[in-house]
């Protein structure tokens, strides 16, 4: 198959002269300096965007507050009708959306089209039914009266003010979504600082909003390197940050965040995420669950699974069905609908995941499969299947964030647990087994903001999502993110 034909209005889209995105409209940076948008499929720049100065900060924090004066004041079920409004045009607009965030970040067509866009809008509708259900509650002192006075206490759920979103170039969709609607829920306002790497689908999504009925000011972009970021995280101006991204960045960010004025944070940092197949696993369904597990958009998913252990008797057979399995994916052109595995998303990440296999042949691992990156233009790396010699291998415990499957054999249920704690990070994990009875004692034993059973990565908003250890701070999704966007007000009467 050939490659699907960008629409006139992605074409047009990308030769844009592209400005930030401040106060409802497309605004012109304070500076001349641009940042260009890479093709990870064949290397060519398909747009350029601006690099956000403090001026543009400046800009969009004022907004920001001016955008809050207004929508924290709107009323919820209004609130909601704008986010409604605002999936539905995300589908209306979904094969443009998808081509855009494919040509910016080389992620399959299908992927794009299901999760960015399609899964995007299943979760702003989420939110959207939560903004007339942010409630506080009544209490009843224990105060004595000494003259017959009475006491009666409530609470307010009251919005944060001005939200700093900080979106990664993995899913720059659906994580901006998630973002945005959590702070529109609420009453926020929001300033996305996405990715320079993939920033393009949000200002789309911004115009988007704009049409929906969001007042001015209450949506902003600024695009830019992480500077930008930094600026708007040490804003005076800002109440709170939402970062998704690396371990060693979201430490950073949460610093600067309380060094700044005590700026509320949400962190989700991902980590090194474990698979743990007990000894009843059908082998088949174990080769199916990696691939689910480590190698959707080549393994570039914060949850993804890096880390697999299976017990001793099956760990070489599961590789082999595992190698069967990758040897027939077809790697090509992300526009491709007929493809199934693509590029990585830039050239940087490229030649770290190409470091990694320098090193696992340094450590004298076993390379199963792969472990090579592919010649041509463009960011392609072999999918990867690697074989520890300890738990100690650099493989085992560097969060590598690309399509390479880690294994290593255990004897025991108590040495699984162990293998699968033994970690700094826990933001997710899974166990596979035909055992629900035992699945369901080991789960507690695991340390991981997320534990699925014979599934993973696959998120749902219904279901609080985060991590623990050094894989984040707070929660998204659920009622959970209702306590991060939010002040607690408590109000004591006497009567």
């Amino acid at each position: 198959m050939s490659d699907v034909t960008l629409l006139p209005s992605v074409n047009l889209f990308l030769a844009r002269d592209h400005g930030h995105f401040i106060n409802g409209t497309c605004s012109p940076s304070s500076t001349s300096a641009k940042i260009k948008v890479i093709n990870p499929a064949n290397g060519e720049a398909i747009a350029q965007v601006s690099e956000g100065s403090q001026a543009d900060v400046d800009q969009a924090v004022l907004s920001a507050q001016a955008g809050f004066k207004i929508w924290s004041k709107t009323s919820p079920a209004a609130r909601a009708a704008v986010l409604f409004k605002l999936a539905g045009l995300l589908e209306q607009n979904r094969e443009e959306l998808a081509q855009l965030e494919t040509v910016q970040s080389g992620k399959i067509i299908q992927i794009s089209r299901a999760f960015e866009v399609d899964q995007a809008a299943h979760f702003l509708r989420y939110y959207a039914g939560w903004a007339t259900k942010i409630n506080g509650e009544t209490i009843t002192p224990s105060l004595p009266s000494f003259a017959g006075e009475r006491y009666t206490a409530f609470t307010l759920r009251e919005p944060v003010g001005v939200v700093v979103g900080i979106v990664p170039w993995n899913f720059s969709t659906m994580i901006a979504i998630w973002k945005l609607a959590s702070a529109l829920t609420t009453g926020c306002s929001i300033i996305i600082k996405p990715s320079e790497f993939t920033p393009l689908t949000i200002l789309r999504i911004a115009e988007l909003a704009t049409q929906a009925g969001l007042p001015a000011g209450a949506l902003n972009v600024i695009t830019g390197s992480g500077l930008s970021g930094k600026a708007l995280i040490d804003h005076p101006g800002t109440n709170k940050v939402s970062f998704t991204g690396s371990v060693p960045t979201g430490i950073a960010v949460g610093k600067s965040a309380m060094e700044a004025k005590l700026t509320r944070a949400t962190l989700e940092l991902g980590g090194k995420n474990s698979v743990g197949f007990l000894r009843d696993v059908d082998l088949d369904k174990a080769a199916d669950g990696i691939i689910e597990a480590g190698f959707l958009h080549s393994g570039q998913i914060c949850a993804a699974a890096e880390r697999f252990f299976a017990h001793r008797s099956q760990i070489e057979p599961l590789m082999e069905k595992l190698a069967q399995r990758l040897a027939t994916l077809k790697i090509g052109s992300p526009l491709d609908e007929s493809t199934q595995f693509g590029p990585v998303t830039n050239k940087q990440h490229q030649q770290k995941l190409e470091a990694f296999f320098k090193t696992a042949r340094n450590e004298s691992n076993t390379i199963v499969f792969g472990g090579n990156a592919i010649d041509g233009p463009g960011c392609y790396v072999e999918p990867t299947i690697i074989l520890a010699n300890s738990a100690k291998d650099t493989l085992l415990n560097e969060e590598t964030f690309g399509p390479i499957a880690t294994f290593l054999p255990y004897d025991t249920d108590e040495e699984l647990l162990h293998l699968m704690n033994d970690t700094p990070y826990g933001l997710s994990a899974s166990i596979w087994t035909n055992d629900l009875s035992k699945a369901l004692r080991l789960v507690p034993e695991i340390e991981a903001g997320t534990v699925w059973v014979n599934m993973h990565t696959m998120l749902d908003p219904a279901v609080p999502f985060g991590g623990v250890k050094a894989s984040g701070i707070g929660r998204e999704f659920g009622a959970a993110f209702i306590d991060d966007y939010t002040e607690l007000k408590s109000v004591m009467i006497r009567y």
